[in-house]
C-alpha cells in the first residue's frame, strides 16, 4: 500500500510477498477492507511508539521535530510513502472503517506535534504565529506534501530541504 496505495494492491500481491497463499490470507482477513484496516492499525501503532521513544529521550521541542520529520524521511526508503498519506490520496474511494483510521491517525499526530509545539513556545526555543494546533497541520501537511513531490525525483534530497526549511522557520532567532 505505500508504494501503490490501496486501490493498487490485491491479495495476490500480499500473498506473494509474505510468500503464504492467498486462502491463508483470506482466513485472516476476511475481505481488503479489513486487510486494510489493520495495515493501518499497525502502521499507527508504531508511530506512536515511535513518537513515545521521541518523548523519552533528552532534547527539547526543536529535537523533537527534527526526529519527528527523520520519521517521515524513512518512508523514502524504498520508495514508498506515509502509508496514511498514501491513504488520504484515496480517501473517497476507501472503505468508511479505513477512513477513520486514517484520520485518527492524523488527529493523534497533530496532538502530539501540538504538544511539542507549545512546550516549545513555553522554553522559548521555538517561536510562531498562530495556534499550536493550526501550526501542527501546517508540519504534517509539509512533510507529506513533501514526500509526495521527492517520489518523482527519486531524490530524498527534495523531501530534506523542504524539512528542514520547515523546522528552520519556526526555530527562535537568539535574541528575539
Amino acid at each position: 500500500m505505500q508504494l501503490r496505495g490501496f486501490n493498487g494492491f490485491s491479495y495476490a500481491d500480499v500473498a506473494v510477498e509474505l510468500h503464504v497463499t492467498k486462502a491463508s490470507l483470506h482466513y485472516h482477513f476476511a475481505g481488503k477492507a479489513d486487510l486494510g484496516e489493520s495495515l493501518i492499525r499497525r502502521y499507527d501503532d508504531r508511530f506512536a511508539r515511535a513518537l513515545a521513544e521521541i518523548d523519552g529521550r533528552r532534547g527539547g521541542a526543536p529535537a523533537k521535530l527534527d526526529a519527528y520529520a527523520a520519521l517521515y524521511g524513512r518512508a523514502l526508503e524504498g520508495e514508498r510513502m506515509c502509508l496514511c498519506g498514501m491513504l488520504a490520496a484515496e480517501y473517497q474511494t476507501l472503505p468508511e472503517a479505513m477512513r477513520r483510521a486514517v484520520v485518527e491517525f492524523f488527529d493523534r499526530n497533530e496532538a502530539w506535534l501540538a504538544d511539542v509545539l507549545r512546550e516549545g513556545k513555553r522554553s522559548g526555543s521555538l517561536d510562531y504565529p498562530g495556534s499550536a494546533r493550526d501550526v501542527a497541520r501546517t508540519i504534517i501537511s509539509t512533510l507529506e506534501g513533501a514526500l509526495l513531490v521527492s517520489r518523482p525525483y527519486g531524490d530524498e534530497a527534495h523531501f530534506h530541504a523542504a524539512s528542514r526549511r520547515l523546522l528552520q522557520s519556526l526555530r527562535r532567532a537568539p535574541g528575539r
